[in-house]
């Protein structure tokens, strides 16, 4: 198989020993902490409400990195405790009377 890759047998057993980086360890525990606050909001948080609750707890890191984790865990805040519109809210149309005798 390393012959197919192209890559040195000890460098495969090297690699299939070795811990994992650090980056995926701290991601894993930004994810905990995301998913305590996302459940303490009712599931109503974003990555941005997210982000400013974990800078309050003394947390470094920014909304970027915030949102990449949400959006691999599959994370998402839960619209609907609003009303939206959309395009085909607003009252009656009016028409303007007809003050320049044009014809319709």
């Amino acid at each position: 198989m390393c012959r197919v890759i192209g890559i040195h047998r000890s460098g495969f057993y090297a690699w299939l020993k070795c811990p994992q980086s650090p980056r995926p360890i701290e991601d894993k525990r930004l994810l905990g902490l995301i998913k305590q606050y996302w459940l303490e909001s009712g599931c109503a948080y974003g990555y941005g409400n997210n982000t400013k609750d974990m800078k309050g707890q003394g947390e470094s890191c920014g909304k970027n990195h915030v949102y990449r984790i949400v959006r691999t865990a599959d994370i998402r805040s839960q619209r609907g405790y609003k009303r939206h519109r959309g395009f085909k809210g607003g009252g009656v149309c009016h028409i303007a009377p007809n003050t320049l005798d044009r014809q319709v």
